[in-house]
């Protein structure tokens, strides 16, 4: 039946806003990103408390929303951990083993909507106001960041270049948000016509136009130092999305593997990125 639905109930999303769109298009956009941006899991699992509770640190508020912070205290340089889309704080456990055998100062926190934060949706521009509240208060010398984590220290860079941060290192990240759409297009179904009212409410809304709200974009003009690891296989973000990143940011080092996936816990990566920060 789960499954049944889950192939109904976008189908049903697509019909109604290419209905809506014919009558008013802002609202429909309005809503399709509504539906775009909710988040479905990533709140703290029985299996993850334990692990997260023992480093729970404040609670910060950051506009409308409570965010959970988290300290793993070190006498070394600070180091900032932003988790990518649908998890949390939770998935970074064996860099932070790494981090804490090399004296790293660890700050952590969840993003709105996840984990122990406050919320229902979240986008780009809304991590990234939590991620500057975290960069100001904590002021990290380097970041790592997954996923949909790494688009958003990128376009936080791109809208604040003067930063204490050093270094910058992703992992599996996006590159470009026409992409997402694309992939959201073809899920709902929904026409051009709603496409086209939501790129004008992208526009209105933020500034930018779907193919504007790059990453390849925000690295342009990025004078902090860059590692990306990317994946070849990777089934959920195309390694082409850092490749081009990397050919746009001149100070990164691009990294490729085979058969590590998406999430990429493995040894060998952390201590490549122990390697890359102590460097």
């Amino acid at each position: 039946m789960k499954k049944i639905l889950a192939k109904i109930v976008p189908f049903a999303y697509g019909k109604l806003f290419n209905i809506q769109v014919l009558f008013n298009p802002r609202a429909t956009a309005i809503k399709a990103f509504d539906v775009f941006c909710t988040i479905r899991k990533g709140k703290v699992l029985p299996v993850q408390k334990a692990f997260l509770d023992a480093a729970k640190h404040e609670v910060e508020t950051v506009g409308e929303h409570q965010v959970q912070s988290y300290q793993w205290k070190g006498t070394g340089d600070t180091v900032l951990l932003m988790h990518g889309w649908e998890s949390n704080t939770y998935r970074w456990r064996n860099l932070i083993k790494k981090l804490k055998e090399n004296n790293f100062n660890i700050i952590a926190f969840d993003a709105p909507a996840h984990g122990y934060s406050s919320g229902k949706r979240l986008h780009v521009p809304l991590y990234s106001l939590s991620s500057r509240h975290m960069l100001d208060k904590y002021r990290p010398k380097y970041v790592v960041a997954h996923s949909v984590g790494g688009m958003t220290i990128l376009y936080d860079h791109f809208k604040n270049p003067e930063s204490t941060v050093e270094k910058i290192v992703t992992v599996g990240s996006p590159c470009e948000f026409s992409q997402f759409m694309d992939h959201y297009q073809k899920l709902l179904r929904f026409n051009n016509r709603v496409r086209a009212a939501m790129d004008k409410r992208l526009k209105e809304w933020l500034g930018f136009h779907f193919h504007e709200f790059s990453s390849a974009l925000f690295v342009a003009t990025n004078t902090k130092k860059g590692l990306l690891f990317h994946d070849e296989y990777d089934l959920q973000v195309p390694f082409a999305a850092s490749k081009r990143v990397h050919e746009h940011w001149k100070g990164s080092q691009l990294v490729a593997t085979k058969g590590l996936g998406h999430s990429m816990h493995q040894e060998t990566v952390n201590e490549q990125i122990i390697a890359f920060l102590e460097t």
